[in-house]
């Protein structure tokens, strides 16, 4: 799946081309399953510009088909998943073997593909953006999107108090059944305000904001003094240029924008992250939700539906 020139969905084109060849440090993989993520969104139309033609997508699974010279601890028929392989979006993709994970017995390669980069980017943010301690109360917007219901069940799991915020009763209901214990739909409610009233106007320890535009002013508002804002993602929109007063008058606190490939900086950090993810993912502390499964064909739906936020969980490609 390419795009020749940004743009809204319409621009991703199917084409057929030769089969990949592994360069050296590299794994060909047959890919079972690719992730659709904001980040293909914003490939897609511009907003991060890339070299043209782009072969879209970055995260999926498979299993290994070639194995380039100089590869260790890799094989062909090993299930494999990854979260920054350029041109996921395909039949087979090149996947370098530092950025392949190594797929646990029992996890289901759609599991997998779905789990990488939105579980990835939670446990960053859980653990290093701002380490959710027992007794913290954090926000999480929109809880039962994909990172979203990732986010509520990790930091539950570190013993958190969770407050997330959806658009509908049915989000409200995979919000509670992740974890949350309590939920605002902000599309009836002033949220910092509704986040005042839950923490007694104290205010939460850190927000994880995904949404942007729509949601930073609030989010800068239900902050406790010395809070995190991290915002990772702009679904809504780019935030606006802030004055870092405002920071001072919100009560001395953080904002930082995040980004996974920072969190990744080491095959050492990688491998961390993956195995603590993937050890929850196993033991059924955490629950990977596939909201949606299309042809590689319909990838412009997916993209549509995403952008639309009609979709919950994890949205997959599968070729």
């Amino acid at each position: 799946m390419r795009v020749r020139a940004t743009g809204g969905p319409e621009v991703l084109e199917l084409e057929t081309i030769d089969a990949p060849t592994p360069g050296a440090g590299d794994l060909v993989v047959s890919v079972a399953a690719a992730g659709v993520n904001f980040i293909d969104v914003y490939h897609r139309n511009g907003t991060y510009q890339l070299p043209l033609p782009l072969p879209l997508g970055q995260e999926g699974a498979g299993t290994v088909v070639a194995v380039g010279s100089d590869v260790t601890g890799f094989a062909e028929g090993d299930h494999v998943a990854w979260a920054s392989a350029s041109g996921s979006y395909a039949g087979q993709v090149v996947v370098p073997a530092g950025a392949a994970f190594k797929v646990p017995a029992g996890v289901e390669d759609e599991v997998a593909a779905a789990a990488m980069l939105q579980g990835l980017t939670a446990h960053y943010l859980v653990t290093s953006t701002y380490a959710v301690k027992p007794g913290d109360t954090v926000l999480v917007h929109a809880a039962a999107g994909g990172v979203g219901l990732l986010l509520v069940q990790l930091a539950k799991f570190r013993g958190g108090k969770v407050i997330g915020t959806v658009s509908t009763p049915e989000k409200e209901a995979l919000a509670r059944e992740a974890g949350a214990d309590e939920v605002i739909r902000y599309t009836e409610t002033d949220f910092a305000e509704a986040v005042a009233d839950l923490t007694g106007g104290v205010g939460v320890a850190a927000v994880y904001d995904g949404v942007g535009r729509t949601t930073f002013d609030g989010s800068l508002a239900s902050l406790a003094r010395r809070g995190v804002l991290a915002l990772f993602g702009a679904s809504s929109g780019p935030v606006p240029p802030v004055d870092p007063q405002r920071l001072n008058a919100a009560g001395s606190v953080f904002l930082t924008r995040p980004t996974l490939v920072h969190h990744l900086a080491t095959p050492e950090e990688f491998q961390w992250r993956c195995d603590e993810l993937f050890a929850a993912i196993a033991a059924g502390r955490v629950s990977i939700r596939i909201g949606g499964r299309y042809p590689l064909s319909d990838a412009r739906r997916a993209h549509e539906d995403l952008e639309s936020r009609r979709t919950t969980g994890k949205l997959l490609l599968l070729p």
